[in-house]
């Protein structure tokens, strides 16, 4: 359309002057004029000149700055022919930008990720059936025309696959006129969902809890829902109710999953209810599939996605419901450009918007648990497994009584166990959060250790690929027969087991069993999926995995978990150490025993009684988290205090100190607010970039942005290598 409205760019005589947010880490939008009879409106998406290139944005709300010659400015070169983004989706972007003091173009740029999508999708070239017949009729091809006789159009290959024919009959037939040929919509990229393809009859707690959250989402306005239950007991199907009320409002759902990737499982159970899957949107789809599911999505034509965190950012046409399933995981917080946490912008959307959000986890979140017990989420909780199946029994083997023989790092104790299960048919789960074959490898003779040159991290080894590799910047070389640093032949040696290790050694105790290492050094996503299949089938004994195995995988031969090393994730200085060893080693420990059969978790500990081993141990889920809760209450930690890091980077450790050290002389006395620092980061080097970091903590109510926001602009500003990355509410430590 075009504008006639003044309140949307200024007066009259500015109107054909627009805010273009451009995907780039600039301030504000550039002004670009409109040209004559070219229709724009706040959220069309065009593409406009920037230098010598051409480059998309989105046209923005409230007026240009004003501060050039309308003469002077560059016309915007084309208007695509998509849906613009919506005023809620427009202020949810400003709110995230504003929120982690991002650029907002960078913000933009997340919800226009698919830049081939923008114009309209080619019709489908496709066969319609005339009333020609052929002059000879056979067998072959009086099927064909039986399967085209319902009066749709069929693409040449589907018509030859319902009809069970070559495409050879299919064009002898075109050529005698009995198809004609007609363009057609291009095909959604999933069916729609039918909310009531297989409505489940839900028992006891799960029937409890679903009317209880359909009170919520029938209220059609915001509201919060925390689904709190155990591993197995039905949450999915609960809120697979949640997802059917708001499809027969003719609404879209978006669900959230921490790995995408990794949930084939979760895809067919959604279409085992729904007779069809969800889209899906993650890093490993296809371009073209990408591409096609995003300009569906905006159209309305997707109803439902299943995605990993960047979904969020996905421009529906008439979003009704998020769920967030996993809440408490830490794969929802992006650390890379924009610093957000999806669990906590999802909650932003459904207020934006008025719809009502959900989030799901047996062990949910410090935060979400105050929010629900103060009463700002709706509590729904599920207390026992479906169908009665019982939770696995749980156990700790003190390492200090039970050592590993030499050279291991299994339990005599979980050694018989692992035996007894596979024994009787059944699986056995290892889990160890360490990927490779062993954290440290050094040498015996002059103590040499291996370090990556561009980080503070040794360097892993990898035994099944022959090599040495640092996690974090992905530097590795070939396994030296030789230290280095002095020469000697066959005298290095590994310190510490990864999950190759574990598996060399249970081929040495179990030399029968099928084995499979899970771990995302070994395999793409393809492969592993591959892998989680073969287990659910019970086509493995023993499964040697790290976090990976955590993910809601339901595994129904799995009567054995035994935790490698329990005490691993405590070893640091994380005040979030705790609740996560807690969580992770609760998922873990959940995939045994999910479909009735008598189950056992082992937990490997030198700290048995450690509070974190304790509660997991007595299933005294309420204790830990008050104590936890309690802990953080004293200590004005999230959620009752507030925090935001701040990591200076440089090429030069001088350079990184100083200018640390100037933001933090510039920070204004605020009270309710101190800094921390700087300090070198625990990962002090990392690419070959030195990293201080600046820790600031405020009270609850502090106002943190304008804070943060006041510091960098008094602050020295950012010259030669140096690079300033806030992280507002940040959930790692490193």
């Amino acid at each position: 359309m075009t504008l006639d409205s003044t309140d949307l760019f200024g007066d009259v005589l500015d109107r054909r002057v627009v805010p273009v947010l451009l995907p780039m880490p600039a301030p504000r939008g550039y002004s670009y004029v409109v040209p004559d009879r070219m229709a724009v409106e706040p959220g069309s998406i065009v593409q406009v000149p920037l230098g010598p290139r051409l480059v998309v944005g989105v046209v923005w709300d409230g007026p240009d700055d004003g501060t050039v010659d309308p003469k002077k400015l560059k016309a915007i070169e084309k208007v695509f022919d998509c849906p613009p983004l919506n005023r809620d989706m427009r202020t949810f972007l400003d709110w995230v930008a504003n929120y982690t003091i991002t650029p907002p173009g960078l913000v933009a740029r997340m919800a226009l990720r698919a830049p081939t999508a923008f114009d309209p999708e080619p019709m489908v070239e496709a066969l319609r059936l005339t009333e020609r017949r052929p002059e000879r009729m056979t067998a072959t091809r009086e099927r064909v025309i039986a399967a085209a006789s319902d009066g749709y159009s069929w693409t040449r290959s589907g018509l030859a696959h319902a009809a069970g024919v070559s495409s050879s009959v299919i064009d002898g037939l075109q050529a005698q006129g009995v198809f004609e040929t007609v363009f057609v919509p291009p095909p959604p990229v999933v069916t729609a969902p039918d909310p009531d393809f297989a409505v489940p009859r839900l028992e006891g707690p799960q029937r409890q809890a679903a009317a209880d959250l359909l009170t919520a989402v029938e209220a059609r306005n915001f509201s919060v829902s925390l689904i709190d239950g155990v591993t197995g007991s039905g949450k999915t199907e609960v809120y697979f109710e949640a997802i059917a009320a708001t499809l027969r409002a003719g609404k879209q759902v978006l669900i959230l999953l921490p790995e995408i990737a990794l949930t084939a499982s979760f895809m067919e159970r959604f279409q085992d209810r729904f007779g069809a899957k969800p889209a899906e949107w993650h890093s490993d789809l296809a371009p073209r599939t990408r591409e096609k599911v995003w300009r569906q999505v905006t159209t309305g034509q997707v109803r439902v996605v299943a995605g990993a965190r960047s979904a969020l950012f996905l421009p529906f046409e008439d979003l009704g419901l998020i769920i967030v399933d996993e809440e408490h995981d830490p794969a929802y917080k992006q650390e890379d450009r924009v610093f957000y946490n999806a669990r906590d912008m999802a909650v932003v959307r459904g207020r934006i918007s008025g719809f009502p959000v959900v989030l799901v986890s047996a062990t949910p979140s410090v935060e979400s648990r105050v929010n629900s017990e103060i009463g700002r989420y709706r509590p729904i909780h599920l207390p026992t497994r479906f169908g009665d199946a019982a939770l696995p029994h749980l156990g700790v083997i003190d390492m200090r009584r039970h050592p590993p023989g030499r050279g291991g790092f299994l339990s005599p104790v979980l050694l018989t166990e692992i035996g007894r299960a596979i024994g009787r048919g059944e699986q056995a789960l290892l889990f160890l959060n360490r990927r490779g074959y062993a954290p440290l490898t050094l040498c015996r003779v002059c103590g040499h250790r291996f370090q990556c040159p561009d980080c503070s991290s040794w360097l892993v080894e990898h035994r099944f690929r022959g090599q040495i590799q640092c996690h974090h910047c992905g530097y590795s070389e070939r396994m030296p027969e030789a230290c280095p640093e002095c020469g000697t032949l066959d005298h290095l040696v590994a310190c510490g087991p990864g999950v190759e290790r574990i598996a060399e050694e249970v081929e040495r105790h179990f030399p029968e069993a099928r084995t499979i290492v899970l771990s995302s050094d070994l395999m793409g996503v393809k492969r592993l999926r591959l892998e989680l299949e073969a287990i659910a089938k019970g086509e493995a004994d023993i499964v040697i995995g790290t976090q990976l195995v955590a993910k809601g995988h339901n595994f129904p031969m799995m009567t054995l978990v035994g935790i490698v090393d329990a005490d691993l994730g405590l070893a640091n200085g994380d005040p979030r150490a705790a609740e996560r060893t807690y969580q992770l080693l609760s998922q873990v420990t959940g995939r045994a025993g999910r479909t009735g059969l008598k189950s056992l978790g082992l937990l490997q500990t030198y700290q048995p009684q450690h509070p974190v081993m304790q509660a997991i141990v007595s299933g005294d889920a309420e204790a830990f988290y008050e104590r936890e809760i309690n802990e953080r209450e004293r200590a004005a930690l999230p959620p009752f205090g507030r925090l935001a890091s701040i990591i200076v980077s440089a090429d030069s450790r001088q350079d990184a100190e100083g200018h640390a050290r100037g933001l933090r002389n510039a920070a204004p006395r605020v009270d309710g607010i101190s800094i921390l620092g700087p300090a070198e980061a625990p990962l002090a080097l990392i690419r070959g970039r030195h990293r201080f970091r600046l820790l600031v903590h405020g009270r609850r109510n502090s106002d943190m942005q304008s804070f943060l926001k006041a510091m960098i602009a008094a602050g020295p500003k950012e010259r030669g290598s140096v690079s300033v990355q806030m992280d507002v509410d940040p959930q790692s430590f490193l």
